[in-house]
């Protein structure tokens, strides 16, 4: 198994102490409780408050900032102690905010991470032993009653919509200026972006380029939305929809002269043989001049070991929530796919925005 050094580094050895390694499984037996707890510190401004202080807070002070009783307040802090969120000054008795209080606080990672894990996933994950033995999102019942989320997703909840679009788009968003430059180093004119959603994507290939007009591939609820979401703005005009089920046998990918194919965190909402059968299609209206690029996150390909472990979790959420036969994958498994469609890469661009990996994927000459 291929690993980038900072994922081989903890994957490969052990690197606790006994001591350690009992707290971590104590940890994670308590996980659930430590999440909530810590996710009522932010919501409820706690940790905000802590942060804002000049010398910590004393309980009462805690009190008021949480509107809290007494008991609220000492349960809550008594159990962030534990979790390591906060930190208290023995001789005062005044709370303070630690390093990984911080982070919780600020990264914008974590928040958007704890949002979707609360609304979208925390409830349908007592079901994960259903999904993983019978290959069903059997989760996603506690959010309503669709085959796969990516059906339901103009239905859901408005916060879980809000927390499941802030999640994808977090992702994606901070990936796009370089990938654009890259994309249009070709000067492409005729475009499909395959998966694109609420056409975020295809608004900033209009607005980076006069010339490209763009088709954006998906299901009908997402052709939809996305109609609604690039209605009056700018460049709109050149973006057309194409609705359709990329898993059903009969579809097929629109025909025409395309210059390049997008498809941007799409193949991993699905299962080896469903991207193989995609690229595929996407190999049938593809010319050796046409340039399909695939941007993934692959969990194997991190900087940072803790993006790494943000991905394998996120395969969680597959199993449960989203369709029960997908995941967050290493990128040998893609290139194995690539490969059996009767495509190769060409280009493997890495370090783009939030840890996702560009690949540039060419249809050999007969």
């Amino acid at each position: 198994m291929n690993l980038f050094p900072s994922v081989a580094d903890r994957y490969t050895r052990e690197t606790c102490t006994a001591q350690e390694a009992q707290r971590m499984a104590e940890y994670i037996a308590w996980a659930p409780v430590v999440f909530q707890v810590s996710r009522l510190m932010v919501k409820w401004g706690i940790l905000d408050a802590l942060r804002d202080s000049s010398n910590g807070l004393t309980l009462e002070e805690i009190m008021r900032a949480g509107s809290l009783s007494r008991y609220a307040a000492k349960v809550l802090t008594d159990a962030s102690l534990s979790a390591g969120i906060i930190l208290v000054n023995t001789e005062t008795d005044r709370f303070s905010l630690s390093k990984t209080g911080w982070f919780l606080l600020t990264d914008p990672a974590t928040r958007v991470n704890l949002d979707f894990n609360h609304d979208v996933n925390y409830l349908g994950l007592f079901h994960l032993d259903e999904a993983l033995r019978e290959g069903r999102p059997a989760g996603l019942q506690t959010l309503g009653q669709w085959k796969t989320i990516y059906e339901g997703l103009s239905q859901l909840p408005e916060q879980v919509q809000k927390s499941w679009f802030g999640f994808d788009h977090f992702y994606s968003d901070g990936s796009f200026s370089t990938a654009l430059d890259i994309v249009f180093a070709r000067k492409p004119r005729r475009l499909i972006d395959v998966g694109g959603n609420t056409g975020r994507f295809a608004l900033r290939c209009v607005e980076h380029s006069t010339d490209v007009r763009v088709t954006i591939v998906d299901l009908p609820g997402q052709i939809g939305m996305m109609k609604e979401q690039i209605s009056g703005r700018a460049g709109a005009d050149r973006i057309e929809g194409f609705a359709t089920d990329m898993l059903a046998a009969e579809t097929r990918l629109p025909s025409g002269e395309w210059d390049v194919i997008w498809m941007s965190q799409f193949l991993d909402c699905f299962s080896e043989d469903e991207i193989c059968a995609i690229l595929r299609k996407a190999a049938q209206v593809m010319t050796p001049k046409t340039r399909l690029y695939i941007m993934e996150t692959f969990w194997d390909r991190q900087r940072f070991e803790t993006a790494s472990l943000c991905l394998t979790m996120t395969s969680v959420y597959f199993t449960a929530m989203a369709n029960g036969n997908s995941k967050m994958y290493h990128s040998d498994d893609f290139i194995r796919q690539i490969k059996l469609a009767g495509l190769r890469v060409a280009q493997i661009h890495d370090g783009i925005g939030q840890g996702h990996t560009l690949l540039e994927v060419e249809k050999p000459a007969d």
